[in-house]
């Protein structure tokens, strides 16, 4: 490796590496506006420019452009250097409009910090300063284009590092503007990190627009919620209020971006009809005597009907300690073990995943974007979890091949391979694709040692044409080093996620660094698959209230009217509860129906949580002070009230965890008052295989939250369901980007980006049922109709219907987020 010298500090780095980097790693921060970890180099800024003393390179050089070698003496305190450094900023201040005290850039602004610290105060230039007109940029972005300097970082991210294409550089030289070609929504779903990016106020948040200067708030880290990739995030809370999120670089994980769902999904935290005011029966009363009737109903339930008639249901957007303490109150009382998941099915997948994965075999965001070859099943990347499409592009920049068998449409920034395959022939696609990239002898030994992976040879239910187009990415599997499966958990087979693990496991026998790489139905799904594998060995929750079997459900963080498909059958069943007790933060459409509701804190407050990513990292979001009901909405923009407390408005909310060992504690029959062991101790106890992980009573952060060996012993099956008929259309429910799931629907600004519900259909089926691209479908159903906006796509499967939800839900009158219907049942407009 080159050794070079810098301000007289001597340092070995690979070779590659810039002169600006190299500086980094020592300490010394060089001046830069274009330069960017993430983005690299470019040379547009002139503002990195150090001293070469000595060496292959000697005079003034720009430190991000060239690269280090062996022997170089670099100054970058020079005088020359430095001169040059104030010239470069006083051409960049001639036309700048001097508006710091309005711009929300203030106090954060890498122009203010370069302007000051070389020593650039006096303006000299008096002539007329080169203006823009600037645009309406959508509801996320605010435009000031007089501020630009040209350092080309929005650019650069928008179409060379994110893929689209409506935001650019248009003329030229000193004229040259960024923006649109006209006024408009950006496409992006990453165009949020512009904000991030952009080192002078050209473009600023939106929705936080002069809400208060950096320092005016209270800053802490967190995670993003939205999904199950675990991006990092700081959160900026005034006046009780979260006012902004911002991407927090995290190497590992998201790296430097994240995307708008997380960045702008925040609004469930500031919501205006948030509940803070425990209820029961209705009537507002203190939590203190709410949780008291909370106790006492439950005991008297369980006294009469017995411990088993009643029933815990958590979710996976809880924190691990609440999932811990929710399944540790089950177990202590004697009640039906915690529920995650009202879907069973989608319980035994998430388990499946969980107990294929090992730290070998998981691979985070980071990683994925290092593949060589990348093959999704059953996936729809900007639905379910954005972030991995920007990490599929990166990948792609690099040089991999991207494959993806799946019904559904996607839109990627990049291009992929894609085969779409009916929903029921994913699972023998896939290991009949992995089994094909063997050679001929180590196939046979493998269909010998490991029949339940390798699938029927034939490729049973697959058509010639699809035979065909598996054996090319088979053929290109064969060749790949660092490949990696992505497998979802939603509309898959029950066996698929479990077979994808073990078949990566195969790949890396075979000396390939394999990897498997999930998508899970929330932020904690992991750490609820965790805390609870017998879940889906559990009895139907859903009906078992039907039967009559439990008789009081204890809900906390989770509404199932919200997300399950047949939401009136959910409704009659929790009606026909003889207790139904709700907490959550959220206004919970089933604590309408509660004898007892509890208001609890989320994750920006409180003692913060933790949370289980999709590859098993263990994470913490911390709090961001005190919490309450936002100022202005108790103000209303005037002053606020003068009422003085020692307690905000709306606050002292606890957190579920809490409040569920309480329960423990007072319905315990025990009446020994013993220390109650940490939700730590307990896992590590009550989980063998992760007992190793938890040392000195607590699991380090950052670390892998899984078992060193599969703990999978054979894959869960379930009959296929009967394939639609030649005059039959499966239909998928397939999420849409904005607001995606529950969280994000309680964002006012990402409502606000929300399309209405689309019917995706392939040209040809849309043809043959004589519909227009781009009109109004009904979807008939035997309970109701769906007017939908139709959508065609070439690239999805023939004999499906894919239905992307709006803000409505209105598509929960289907039976299953699968459900087969007559083709006929699809019509133009509302003909029937």
């Amino acid at each position: 490796m080159p050794r070079l010298t810098i301000d007289n500090r001597s340092i070995e780095v690979p070779l590659g590496t810039k002169v600006i980097q190299a500086a980094e790693q020592l300490g010394i921060y060089i001046p830069r506006f274009c330069f960017h970890e993430a983005l690299g180099a470019v040379g547009a800024c002139r503002m990195c420019a150090v001293m070469f003393l000595e060496g292959p390179v000697k005079g003034l050089e720009m430190s991000c452009m060239t690269e280090v070698r062996d022997g170089m003496v670099v100054s970058t305190d020079h005088p020359e250097a430095q001169d040059f450094r104030r010239q470069v900023i006083e051409w960049l201040m001639l036309n700048h409009p001097h508006d710091c005290p309005v711009c929300d850039e203030g106090g954060q602004c890498l122009l203010q910090d370069m302007t000051v610290s070389s020593g650039h105060g006096i303006r000299r230039y008096q002539g007329e300063k080169r203006t823009y007109r600037d645009q309406d940029l959508g509801p996320f972005v605010a435009h000031e284009m007089n501020r630009c300097i040209h350092c080309w970082r929005c650019r650069r991210f928008y179409q060379e590092y994110a893929g689209y294409h409506d935001l650019g550089a248009m003329q030229i030289g000193w004229r040259t503007y960024f923006g649109r070609q006209q006024s408009g929504r950006l496409e992006s779903p990453f165009a949020g990190n512009i904000v991030d990016l952009c080192p002078t106020g050209v473009y600023t948040d939106k929705p936080s627009r002069f809400e208060g200067r950096y320092w005016d708030f209270a800053r802490a880290d967190s995670i993003c919620p939205h999904c199950s990739l675990g991006c990092a995030t700081t959160v900026n809370v005034r006046y009780r209020q979260v006012v902004r999120l911002e991407a927090r670089p995290e190497p590992e994980v998201n790296g430097h971006f994240i995307c708008d769902r997380g960045r702008y999904g925040y609004g469930f935290a500031n919501y205006p009809q948030r509940p803070r005011v425990a209820l029961v029966q209705g009537r507002e009363t203190e939590p203190r005597l709410a949780l008291s009737e909370m106790i006492r109903r439950l005991g008297q339930i369980t006294q009469e009907y017995g411990p088993t008639a009643v029933a815990a249901l958590g979710s996976s957007r809880m924190g691990l300690e609440a999932q811990i303490a929710l399944q540790r109150l089950c177990a202590e009382l004697g009640w039906s073990g915690a529920r995650f998941f009202l879907e069973p099915d989608l319980a035994l997948r998430v388990r499946d995943a969980a107990q294929g994965l090992t730290p070998e075999l998981a691979v985070s965001l980071s990683e994925l974007a290092k593949a060589d070859l990348i093959l999704m099943t059953g996936v729809e990347p900007l639905g379910e979890a954005p972030m991995l499409a920007l990490a599929l592009r990166q990948a792609w920049r690099a040089g991999a091949s991207v494959a993806r068998l799946d019904p559904r449409p996607a839109e990627l920034p990049l291009e992929v391979k894609n085969l779409p395959l009916a929903p029921g022939a994913l699972d023998t696609a896939l290991a009949w694709l992995v089994k094909q990239s063997f050679r001929a002898k180590q196939r046979r030994k493998l269909e010998q040692s490991h029949p339940h992976l390798m699938g029927p040879d034939d490729g049973a239910g697959l058509s010639k044409k699809e035979l065909r187009e598996l054996k090319r990415m088979a053929r290109a599997l064969a060749k790949s080093t660092k490949p990696v499966l992505v497998c979802g958990t939603d509309l898959v087979p029950q066996g698929l996620p479990g077979r994808a693990a073990g078949l990566a496991g195969l790949l890396r026998e075979q000396d390939q660094e394999a990897g498997v790489f999930y998508l899970l139905p929330g932020a904690n799904a992991l750490g609820a698959a965790l805390v609870n594998p017998e879940e889906p060995a559990q009895e139907n929750l859903l009906e078992a209230m039907e039967r009559g079997e439990i008789r009081a459900l204890l809900a906390v963080e989770n509404d199932p009217l919200f997300s399950y498909p047949d939401r009136d059958r959910v409704a009659k069943a929790l009606q026909g509860l003889n207790l139904l007790v709700v907490m959550d933060h959220l206004p919970n459409a089933a604590g309408e129906l509660a004898e007892v509701f509890i208001p609890v804190s989320n994750l920006y407050e409180g003692a913060g949580l933790s949370l289980v990513n999709h590859e098993g990292r263990l994470q913490q979001a911390l709090p961001a002070g005190e919490m309450g009901t936002p100022l202005e909405q108790i103000a209303g923009g005037n002053h606020p009230p003068r009422v003085y407390s020692l307690e905000a408005p709306g606050g002292g909310l606890q957190e579920s965890s809490v409040l569920l060992d309480e329960v423990a504690r007072e319905l315990s029959r025990s009446s020994e008052r013993l220390p109650r062991q940490t939700c730590w101790q307990w896992l590590a106890e009550t989980h063998p295989s992760l007992a190793p992980l938890i040392k000195h009573g607590q699991p380090e952060y950052g670390d892998r939250l899984l078992p060193l060996q599969p703990l999978v012993q054979a894959l869960s099956e379930e009959p296929l369901p009967a394939a639609p008929g030649e005059d039959q259309l499966e239909i998928l429910v397939s999420p849409a980007f904005a607001p995606g799931e529950e969280l994000a629907s309680y964002s006012r600004v990402l409502v606000q980006a929300a399309l209405e519900s689309l019917l995706w259909l392939h040209p040809d089926t849309a043809a043959a049922l004589g519909l227009e691209p781009s009109g109004t479908v009904c979807l008939r159903l035997d309970v109701g109709e769906l007017l939908l906006l139709l959508r065609t796509s070439a690239d999805m499967h023939p004999r499906v219907a894919v239905l992307v939800p709006g803000l409505d839900h209105d598509w929960q009158i289907l039976s299953g987020r699968r459900q087969v219907v007559p083709a006929s049942n699809i019509t133009a407009g509302g003909e029937s």
